[in-house]
């Protein structure tokens, strides 16, 4: 058996970002047009006006400052409120495989690698482009990798690092040499930019983390341990599937006259109840799996926690490290790139590791839906 370890990470971003300030206004303009229009209905007390929201309200409530989508036009639209991403032939690159396929390289290109070191790719990412083929084998075979394996799972903002945990186990069983962990969130696609509680989370990202065997090289982060737990909850939850159109009544095409879904199934969550039940999950889980590896709080350099909301990721740093935490020991990116699902918690590694030293030891944790954790402790080489 060999140990696996990091390499190294890679990391694509979109070129275009949408400011709170450009957000709210566009939101605001939505909220005004739809209360005028409803006026009638809304003084008959048959439907309820909405309510405008404000960049400092964002910011408070998340500490989100910005997010980068694939598509600012179609987003800030108040005709459309979501991404214009063209559909593309079955002969073309997907948009998902797109994306992780530049975050694969650059982390490649980071390690020194080729595709022919790697014997498998898992994606790992909060909503899938489609059920099949796999994206993972899509990416496989645009980076060239005539050999080897890919394949998909979701456990939405864990994605990842449950995908490292099964890539590290496949890797210290022997049956890989090194294996991409790729995380495509198009998360724009897949929030309703109308809900003043939750239009404003999201982002878009692909992330990329090679693991190989220690002995092929040097340098990189070693996996300490690994640790995965589930608990069910319905306070986060997707609808979106195959089996939606089965719902339909028959006759019902599931089109309005404008030619927008009628049932769109996005986004959800009881934001109050998710705080309250995730942080001591998580924060426990945390400490134990500490515990377990014999580390204390003060031999912790840092830790990369799932970038959902600022409060959450500062409560928890806190009941870590035993003390006030956050800033260098918690770094946060959600200021710029907002929750990006299962890539947080690798972004936040990926731009703020390379400042430690040899020996220095440190989590990568994320947390979401499900609910699920992962905690991965590393040591760098």
């Amino acid at each position: 058996m060999s140990a696996a370890v990091i390499r190294s990470t890679g990391l694509w971003r979109p070129e275009e970002s949408i400011s709170n300030d450009e957000l709210v206004a566009s939101f605001n303009a939505y909220v005004s047009a739809y209360n005028e229009a409803q006026a009638e209905a809304i003084e008959r007390g048959e439907a309820v006006a909405l309510s405008p929201s404000s960049a400092e309200f964002v910011e408070k409530a998340s500490g989100i400052k910005s997010r980068y989508v694939v598509d600012k036009a179609g987003v800030l639209d108040i005709k459309r409120m979501a991404p214009r991403i063209a559909p593309r032939s079955n002969d073309e690159i997907a948009i998902l495989a797109e994306i992780g396929l530049n975050a694969c390289r650059d982390a490649l290109a980071r390690a020194g690698r080729t595709p022919q070191d790697v014997d498998g790719v898992i994606v790992g990412a909060s909503n899938l482009q489609r059920a099949y083929p796999a994206v993972a084998i899509e990416i496989q075979d645009a980076l060239g990798m005539e050999d080897g394996f890919g394949f998909d799972m979701n456990v939405a903002c864990s994605s990842a690092t449950f995908a490292m945990q099964a890539a590290a186990d496949m890797i210290a069983q022997g049956h890989a040499r090194a294996i991409l962990v790729v995380n495509p969130e198009i998360c724009s696609a897949h929030l309703n930019w109308r809900d003043r509680d939750s239009h404003f989370i999201f982002g878009d990202v692909a992330t990329a983390i090679l693991l190989e065997r220690e002995d092929l090289g040097e340098g990189g982060w070693r996996i300490l341990g690994t640790r995965l737990r589930t608990k069910f909850s319905n306070n986060i939850r997707n609808n979106f599937g195959f089996l939606n159109r089965t719902e339909r009544a028959d006759g019902d095409d599931g089109v309005r006259a404008n030619g927008s879904p009628k049932d769109d199934k996005l986004f959800v969550q009881e934001g109050r109840k998710v705080f309250k039940e995730v942080v001591p999950m998580v924060s426990d889980m945390i400490r134990e799996h500490m515990e377990e590896l014999g580390l204390a709080p003060e031999q912790m350099r840092r830790v990369w926690l799932h970038q959902a909301n600022i409060n959450m990721n500062l409560m928890i740093a806190r009941k870590v490290f035993g003390r006030e935490a956050g800033g260098e020991d918690a770094p946060t990116i959600l200021d710029t790139f907002a929750n990006t699902s299962s890539a947080g918690s690798i972004i936040a590694f990926h731009l703020n590791s390379d400042d430690l030293s040899a020996g220095d030891k440190g989590v990568i944790c994320s947390f979401g839906a499900g609910y699920s954790a992962g905690s991965v402790f590393v040591e760098k080489l």
